[in-house]
């Protein structure tokens, strides 16, 4: 599924299932609490934290998607184009970033 694909899916579930888009600094505090939620995860997985007692079935990809939703989301009702969008931020990391990285010893280490 492309990005412009994704947004019309989510649209079209909101305003069939969901009934209306949630306000946007309603989102923001929504996409925060699923970013959270992926953060959980990532330091219990893979940082130094240990799962708690029922913790272990947590689902990264489904937390991810959740993410993924609240953006197109906020993208939709702010009429964001995320193709475009994303597009043009690459354009500009590529610019910006051409020899940065190749040149950080750190990533050699």
């Amino acid at each position: 599924m492309e990005l412009k694909e994704a947004q019309r899916s989510v649209d079209e579930w909101i305003n069939t299932t969901g009934v209306r888009y949630f306000n946007e600094l309603t989102n923001m505090a929504m996409l925060t609490e699923e970013v959270g939620e992926v953060a959980k995860i990532m330091a219990r997985r893979y940082g130094e934290q240990s799962f708690k007692e029922g913790e272990k079935d947590n689902d990264l990809a489904d937390e991810l998607a959740d993410v993924l939703f609240v953006l197109i989301c906020i993208a939709n009702q702010t009429g964001t184009d995320l193709t475009a969008a994303f597009e043009k931020n690459l354009h500009k990391k590529t610019s910006r970033d051409e020899s940065r990285h190749k040149n950080n010893r750190k990533l050699f280490e």
